[in-house]
C-alpha cells in the first residue's frame, strides 16, 4: 500500500509526527503530499529555536495558528542582551544582521493569525513593546504570554496588557530587567484575574545612562557585601 492510498485524516496524523523540514521535504514528492502539507490543520502549533528558522520556508501561517513559541537559548543571546553602549562593533554587526527577524515575523503574525491563544518568547532581546502591542490589538483571544529574558520589555507592555489583553489569563514576565515593580502593581490591580509571575524582572539593574549604570552597579555591589 502506498503512502498516498490513506485517507486525508491519516495522511494528517502522519505529518503531525514531523518536525517541518521532514513536512517540507515529504511534501515535495508529489502534489497530494503537498496538498496536506498545506491544511492549516497541520499548523495549529509552532515552535522555533532559532530566529533563522523563522525564515526557512518549511511552515505555513494562518488563522489556524493557535500556539506559538519562539525560544532562543544559545550562547549568542547574551550578545543580544548587551546594552547597545556597551556593545563593541563585532556583537552590534552580529545583532544588526537579525535585529528586525522576530518582529518583522510577529507583524506577520499579528495580520496573519487572529486567532492565536498562546505566545511564548525567550531570549528575544530585540523584541519591543510597540510589537507586544500589536499583537495584543491584533489577537484579541491571546489567553497566554510568556516573556523571558526579553530586554527591551518594559512598563509600557505592562501597560498595554491593561488595555488591550481581555482574554488574557497567564501573564509571565522572567528576567526582563526593565520592567518595574510599580508597572507589575499596576497590572495586579487593574487585571486580578491574570495570573502573574515575574521572576527576577523588577529586582534586576535596569537599562540606563552608562553614569547611571555604573553607579547602580556599585551600589549593588555594596548590598551584597553588607
Amino acid at each position: 500500500m502506498h503512502i498516498t492510498q490513506l485517507n486525508w485524516e491519516c495522511l494528517l496524523h502522519l505529518f503531525s509526527f514531523l518536525d517541518k523540514n521532514s513536512r517540507k521535504n515529504l511534501a515535495k514528492t508529489c502534489r497530494k503530499l503537498l496538498e496536506v502539507f498545506q491544511d492549516p490543520l497541520l499548523w495549529c502549533l509552532l515552535n522555533f529555536h532559532s530566529p533563522v528558522e523563522l525564515k526557512k520556508d518549511n511552515f505555513l501561517l494562518g488563522p489556524a495558528l493557535k500556539y506559538l513559541s519562539i525560544c532562543w537559548y544559545s550562547e549568542r543571546v547574551k550578545v543580544c542582551n548587551i546594552e547597545d553602549w556597551m556593545k563593541n562593533s563585532f556583537q552590534k554587526d552580529f545583532c544588526k544582521r537579525h535585529e528586525n527577524t522576530v518582529s518583522d515575523f510577529l507583524l506577520d503574525v499579528c495580520n496573519r493569525c487572529p486567532n492565536l491563544l498562546s505566545l511564548t518568547l525567550s531570549g528575544c532581546g530585540h523584541i519591543t513593546d510597540d510589537c507586544i502591542l500589536q499583537l495584543l490589538k491584533n489577537c484579541p483571544n491571546l489567553m497566554s504570554l510568556k516573556l523571558e529574558n526579553c530586554v527591551r520589555i518594559t512598563d509600557h507592555t505592562l501597560e498595554a496588557v491593561t488595555l488591550h489583553g481581555a482574554s488574557l489569563r497567564t501573564l509571565h514576565v522572567d528576567f526582563c530587567r526593565n520592567i518595574t515593580q510599580a508597572g507589575l502593581q499596576r497590572v495586579r490591580e487593574k487585571c486580578p484575574s491574570v495570573m502573574l509571575r515575574a521572576e527576577k524582572s523588577a529586582n534586576m539593574i535596569p537599562d540606563s545612562k552608562p553614569e547611571k549604570k555604573l553607579m547602580l552597579q556599585k551600589a549593588s555591589r555594596k548590598l551584597v557585601q553588607l
